[in-house]
């Protein structure tokens, strides 16, 4: 990593400029709603599982939650599982259902560009007895049904492949892929972190569906899974009969209803055509400015993609040196994913999709949000502009050894 000493000044850059956000993939900003709304949840004293009045408070305004996230999710409110954020919901959707199904329906499926809690989760499901098969993308990030269809076998109890990647924003096509697991008679998990508020849920087909309200304006700490009638599953935490007795322990309802009032805000720029334009009007002016910068590509070019993720690789400049100086000048973007910030691995993501090593690492992760604005989009291109200019005059930065990736 280039040493600070180094660092390349930006024109006026004595004096800090204001900060740019363009890092809302790894996490966003907690909406007024959202914040209002945790306060009023710290102000309820009962616990939703006692039998008072106080208990009875709880319990009706963690069922309300329940209820607006159900809205988020498409599907009833007795499907919504709270938890303690995406990874959970993750590790619950894969784990549990290795666990419950026993060792006669011990095959999951997934893909070389799930998120590292799927991918965790699935170490610990084949250290259950469970038999794992990895399908890989093709050079835009995207993953091909058939491949799915032809990594199915009887024995088959999970399909679980993401709804947008996390470093590229990559759409997959999981309702097709939903189609094919239930015809073999498996269930379909959707990672939908990154596109709640963005995407409709409903559309997925998915029997277990993961968010996190830290990516949808919401705090940071609780998540949801749905869990679809019908599904066997078993619990990972267990003690008490919380949430259908699927996760035990006293409900965080603070932060449960700081997500329901982030997810009833991002419903409602997710039905406004003109935020969605906006959003999409973003990114175009955001991957023209950047890819004016000789030797500057874009990763997952071709595949539909989300507008708030671009993830660009930019020749002869490490990303992880390029997000530092940036950084240091009041922009805020990322090398990839923020769970492996400090590895010096290249992405699995981007070297799954056959992208050399070197230009793996020489990629940087922009995504932009809702109080993102042209103006800022122009300043943070023009600043990388300068920065990528000025790090390659001062040659290739050394290989850093690798280091433990930090947890979510």
């Amino acid at each position: 990593m280039t040493p600070l000493s180094s660092v390349p000044e930006l024109p006026g850059s004595r004096h800090r400029p204001a900060e740019v956000y363009l890092d809302h993939a790894a996490t966003s900003p907690v909406c007024q709603e959202a914040a209002d709304a945790v306060l009023r949840g710290l102000s309820i004293t009962g616990n939703p599982s006692s039998r008072h009045a106080a208990g009875d408070a709880a319990a009706e305004a963690l069922e309300g939650a329940r209820g607006q996230l159900a809205l988020m999710l498409g599907c009833p409110a007795d499907d919504v599982v709270f938890t303690s954020g995406g990874s959970e919901a993750d590790a619950l959707a894969v784990c549990g259902t290795v666990l419950a199904a026993g060792p006669a329906r011990s095959h999951i499926v997934t893909t070389a560009i799930e998120h590292s809690a799927v991918l965790e989760a699935c170490r610990l499901a084949r250290e259950l007895g469970a038999e794992i098969t990895v399908v890989r993308p093709d050079p835009s990030g995207r993953i091909d049904p058939e491949d799915i269809r032809r990594a199915l076998r009887p024995r088959t109890v999970l399909v679980s492949v993401m709804h947008a990647n996390n470093e590229t924003g990559v759409i997959q096509p999981v309702s097709e892929i939903a189609a094919l697991a239930r015809s073999a008679g498996a269930l379909m998990h959707t990672d939908a972190v990154q596109t709640a508020g963005k995407l409709d849920l409903a559309t997925t087909g998915a029997d277990l569906i993961s968010v996190s309200a830290h990516k949808f304006y919401g705090p940071k700490g609780v998540g949801a899974l749905k869990v679809a009638a019908g599904v066997r599953m078993a619990p990972l935490i267990r003690g008490g009969s919380q949430e259908r007795g699927l996760r035990a322990g006293t409900e965080n309802l603070p932060g449960v209803m700081g997500m329901a009032a982030a997810a009833a805000v991002a419903l409602r720029h997710m039905g406004d055509p003109d935020s969605r334009s906006r959003m999409r009007s973003l990114r175009t002016r955001l991957t023209d400015e950047l890819t004016s910068i000789p030797g500057a590509r874009v990763n997952g070019d071709g595949a539909p993609c989300l507008p708030e993720t671009l993830n660009i690789s930019f020749d002869g400049v490490r990303g992880d040196t390029l997000v530092d100086v940036l950084a240091a000048h009041g922009v805020c973007v990322s090398a990839g994913s923020a769970c492996h910030s400090e590895s010096d691995e290249p992405s699995h993501v981007l070297t799954a999709m056959g992208i050399p090593p070197e230009r793996a690492r020489s990629s940087v992760r922009f995504s932009p949000g809702r109080t993102t604005t042209a103006e800022s989009v122009t300043r943070a291109a023009r600043d990388t502009a300068t920065v990528v200019s000025r790090l390659r005059l001062l040659g290739p930065a050394p290989t850093l050894r690798p280091t433990a990736a930090r947890e979510t």
